[in-house]
């Protein structure tokens, strides 16, 4: 993966605040991708249009190290609900992450009820002119 294509990129952080983690969190233009694991590795994609909600949850000891977690829902079917955990600056990551979502919305059009409906398929897209 090309290092210069991530906006913003961080790892699960544990004890102490500190990355020792092999969850990795990388913010790119119009997906979120969560990678896990060591050995055996997964990485899950979630195009931002497709997320609905974004908040915010810091316990004390996260806010203790200055960490926080956002938990987000999405119209993704195989990532309906998720969680970036224990990062740096949780407030602006989601602040950004919350306007970069608006921005895509708006780019292709979508409304809440295209995602809650789970018509925002590309063939949708052709029905209503969009021909990106």
């Amino acid at each position: 993966m090309s290092e210069e294509k991530f906006i913003w990129k961080d790892r699960k952080r544990i004890f102490f605040g500190l990355p020792w983690s092999f969850t990795r969190y990388m913010l790119e233009e119009e997906k979120l991708i969560i990678d896990k694991g060591f050995f055996t590795r997964s990485e899950d994609e979630i195009r931002l249009y497709r997320i609905m909600d974004i908040s915010l949850k810091r316990s004390f000891w996260e806010r203790l190290f200055g960490l926080g977690t956002i938990h987000c829902c999405s119209g993704d079917k195989t990532s309906p609900e998720f969680d970036i955990l224990h990062i740096k600056e949780p407030r602006r990551v989601k602040d950004m992450l919350s306007d970069m979502v608006e921005v895509k919305r708006m780019e292709r059009r979508i409304g809440m009820r295209e995602l809650i409906d789970g018509d925002d398929s590309e063939d949708h897209e052709e029905a209503i002119g969009h021909d990106d």
